[in-house]
């Protein structure tokens, strides 16, 4: 480290209560990295991604939010119920738990971070953040909130027919015995599914199913970072990604959306390398303006 960058202290982990009332009880899981002294510029929420892609995606995540709070961000991490170390198993986990969670994380770090607030979601992550956004008012004094957009799935019903590919990769590898019915036809019959290490119940099932990528129709103009990654020559944006960010245009969202150099990290464990989605995401970040609607450089 050069002398004249900033001092920055280790996370600080800790476990939040849930909140009283709600159905999943317990801790939750945290890591809150405090910006650097002096250079308070905002606070980020980071929402994980689905089952097993958010241990795969942890080391890359904790880089990211070393360097936005270097940047003088606020960060929290927090695992969601019967995710990583919080409380509660992954089976008994449904999409409103992990809702209130979203909103426990976002209210516990609005009191510890001033400035402009931002969630940033990772694939089934983004569906969470995007959610809690439409929850949204501006104050009094004009604060709005922004989201920053890893991977984003369009809706829960991709991300859960992805999953349960992974089933039938598993039967074609021989690691086990093949069903009489589909995990999918087993969901619907009210039966609980194991996939990949993951105990799968229909209440998930239904409430990931429901979840949509849909711009927030409140009041105001907010911004939207969508970063995807490519490991094309010259990395261009999905027609689909192209086709939804045009609906955000539309309801009045500022955003800056592009592809960047890197590989699908989230698909295996261990990957660390993706310089250009690191410095993709900080300049969005502390940019002062984005470019208007329509331009994607």
């Amino acid at each position: 480290m050069s002398a004249s960058a900033p001092a920055l202290s280790l996370p600080q982990a800790f476990f939040l209560p849930a909140v009283p009332g709600t159905r999943a009880g317990g801790t939750r899981f945290c890591l809150f990295h405090a910006p650097a002294a002096g250079a308070a510029r905002g606070g980020v929420l980071y929402l994980h991604p689905f089952a097993e892609e958010l241990n795969n995606t942890r080391r890359l995540v904790a880089r990211q939010a070393r360097a936005m709070a270097a940047a003088g961000f606020a960060v929290l991490q927090i695992d969601l119920f019967g995710c990583g170390d919080s409380s509660g198993s992954f089976e008994d986990g449904r999409w409103d738990d992990w809702l209130d969670d979203a909103r426990l994380g976002w209210q516990w770090l609005a009191t510890h971070a001033g400035g402009p607030m931002w969630l940033w979601g990772l694939r089934t992550g983004a569906l969470l953040a995007a959610a809690l956004a439409a929850e949204h008012r501006p104050s009094a004094d004009g604060a709005e909130v922004g989201l920053l957009l890893w991977q984003p799935v369009p809706n829960g019903q991709q991300a859960l027919q992805q999953f349960l590919r992974l089933h039938a990769a598993s039967q074609w590898l021989g690691a086990g015995s093949a069903a009489t019915e589909s995990p999918a036809k087993r969901l619907e019959q009210g039966e609980a599914v194991d996939i990949a290490g993951y105990t799968l119940t229909p209440d998930l099932a239904r409430g990931l199913q429901q979840a949509r990528l849909e711009p927030p129709q409140t009041p105001g103009t907010r911004r939207l970072i969508w970063l995807e990654t490519s490991t094309q020559a010259e990395p261009t944006l999905s027609p689909a990604a192209e086709r939804q960010i045009g609906a955000w245009h539309t309801a009045g969202w500022a955003v800056e959306a592009r592809a960047v150099a890197a590989p699908a990290f989230w698909q295996q464990i261990g990957t660390e390398e993706a310089p250009d989605l690191l410095a993709a995401t900080l300049a969005g970040l502390t940019a002062r303006t984005i470019p208007p609607p329509g331009d994607k450089t």
